[in-house]
């Protein structure tokens, strides 16, 4: 995302429910699928403003944070409820990836400091109710804080305006929150005069629920300013590929998190250009003879990840996210019917951890007599760390030892045994890789 323009989803929450990002409009979707619907059209980053007025709310929104953060890629930025450092910890340890602390409440503000030494300065930002607040920029910056992100910075200023002459000589970097808007064009006529300002690196969108799938429509609108936004670019022009005898170049759709193939299809110039501009996978369907939309009316949508183009020219391979099933049989893949195949062991390190984790994860929820899988969750917690705590030992006894075998042997103890918590404290692969991605 460096040197790029940045569009963020804001939402509130409270309650157990999400609502706008100043909580007057209560949302019927849940929090998670918003952010879902926000990042899979377009949207950089999250914004998630904890406003429960009790202990018990503020864990229900630390809940919602850490599902809302498993469920898409992108950065989540949260803060609000702060009334101790344990509460910074705990909205990080949920997935956020960054924590903001109001600047208009002193218990925050005498925490900034405190919290920037313990956790880093990159992953605590300032929340400012206003411009006026951009005065003690450089008191923040001394704080320790990395971001502002001001709020009501455009909600006066019409459209076009012109904002770099706003106050603020310190440092940082300003994150702004939108107002409303009626239309992408309003929005992309105001966040353009906005970006003009080189300590504007992103807004912060309030959106309705309808218009979570507006972002690449305004980056794209953006783009046509001249803003840097972070959109599709081909690196090779269509003219440049080689087609086929109908002017179609294949597409080998892959997932992009398993690597599983899902289907085959083909795209004419102006499929590959929709393709670029919505981020959605779009094809030219030969049977119709006409462009088709992935999951237009079966919801079945593939949101582009990554296209690349074979050393020939004339294949392009998509990774993708796939919602729902890829086949029109309704199987997750088209390439389900195996013609032949010979046994191998599986070596692919995430693929082994996987597998040997679900079978940990089956063991839990059918046991098996004489399982020693069994015995450790039988035993409890307390024996299972013991357990891993013994196996640790062995790593570093063996570590002095020159002969390697002894070291994976134990390293592999030691795996096995820390899955077996991982299953007991309920924690997946998927948020231990995307922890170690986001440091």
């Amino acid at each position: 995302m460096s040197g790029y323009k940045k569009l963020i989803a804001g939402f509130g929450y409270r309650e157990g429910r999400a609502y706008s990002l100043d909580g007057e409009r209560r949302y019927e979707e849940s929090l998670t699928e918003l952010v879902r619907k926000a990042c899979d059209n377009g949207a950089d980053e999250v914004l998630i403003y904890d406003r429960s007025k009790s202990d018990a709310d503020h864990e229900a929104a630390i809940a919602a944070v850490k599902e809302a953060s498993t469920a898409v890629d992108a950065p989540i930025l949260t803060g609000g409820r702060v009334k101790r450092l344990e509460d910074v910890k705990k909205y990080l340890y949920g997935g956020a990836s960054a924590v903001f602390l109001e600047a208009d409440n002193q218990e925050q503000v005498d925490m900034m400091k405190e919290a920037s030494d313990r956790f880093g300065s990159r992953k605590i930002y300032s929340w400012l109710p206003d411009a006026s607040y951009l005065q003690r920029e450089g008191e923040y910056e001394a704080l320790g804080v990395s971001v502002l992100v001001i709020n009501d910075y455009l909600k006066e200023r019409p459209a076009g305006a012109a904002v770099s002459g706003l106050a603020g000589s310190g440092g940082l970097t300003w994150l702004v929150v939108s107002p409303p808007f009626k239309d992408t064009g309003e929005a992309s006529k105001t966040l353009a005069s906005a970006f003009d300002c080189s300590k504007v690196e992103g807004a912060v969108m309030t959106l309705e629920e309808t218009d979570m799938n507006t972002f690449m429509e305004i980056k794209q609108k953006l783009k046509a300013e001249s803003i840097a936004v972070d959109t599709f670019e081909s690196v090779v022009d269509w003219k440049d590929f080689k087609l086929n005898s109908d002017g179609l170049i294949p597409v080998i759709v892959q997932d992009y998190k398993s690597l599983e193939v899902l289907m085959m299809a083909y795209m004419n110039e102006e499929a590959f250009m929709a393709t670029l501009a919505t981020g959605r996978m779009t094809y030219f369907s030969r049977s119709r003879n006409k462009l088709w939309l992935k999951g237009e009316t079966s919801g079945h949508v593939q949101y582009v990840k990554s296209l690349r183009l074979d050393c020939d020219k004339d294949t392009i391979l998509a990774s993708v996210k796939q919602i729902g099933a890829a086949c029109h049989t309704g199987s997750r893949s088209c390439f389900f019917q195996t013609l032949v195949r010979k046994e191998y062991r599986e070596t692919n390190p995430l693929k082994v951890f996987e597998d040997v984790f679900r079978i940990i994860l089956d063991r839990k929820e059918n046991p098996r007599e004489g399982s020693y899988t069994n015995y450790l969750f039988d035993k409890g917690i307390d024996k299972i760390l013991k357990k891993l705590g013994e196996e640790a030992t062995e790593i570093v006894i063996a570590a002095k030892n020159p002969n390697p075998e002894e070291i994976k042997y134990e390293i592999s103890d030691f795996l096995y045994h820390m899955m077996v918590l991982m299953a007991e404290k309920g924690i997946t692969w998927e948020e231990i890789t995307k922890e170690l991605a986001n440091r």
